[in-house]
């Protein structure tokens, strides 16, 4: 299966989980397009100053790698700086958030898995 640019849906999320700002949603695939157990393959864009609040996940995790721009990622209560080139991972009932601090654009490919 092929996915064209012209394919892929965006979406646009405010205040997402209780974040600021707006982030942009840009499905890469959609549930269906594979067999696997991923509810999300997308990369998400922030402005400078649009976040994602604070969460936890449940029976998924959740993988993000940096594309572009550097994020503050709260990792369970712990505040990093992850640049472009670097990841994190969120594992069953742990909780993260992410904030572009930042003056350009962040974009991130994330990808929420079931377990």
């Amino acid at each position: 299966m092929i996915k064209r640019s012209s394919e892929l849906t965006e979406t646009i999320k405010e205040n997402m989980r209780g974040g600021d700002g707006k982030v942009k949603i840009t499905s890469v695939l959609d549930e269906g397009d594979y067999d696997g157990k991923s509810r999300l393959v997308a990369v998400l864009a922030f402005e400078p100053g649009s976040s994602i609040g604070k969460h936890t996940h449940e029976n998924e995790e959740e993988i993000f790698y940096v594309l572009e721009g550097s994020a503050a990622y709260d990792d369970n209560g712990a505040e990093v700086i992850l640049n472009a080139g670097e990841s994190a991972v969120c594992k069953n009932g742990q909780s993260h958030a992410v904030c572009n601090k930042s003056d350009k654009m962040l974009k991130l490919f994330a990808i929420i898995l079931k377990v």
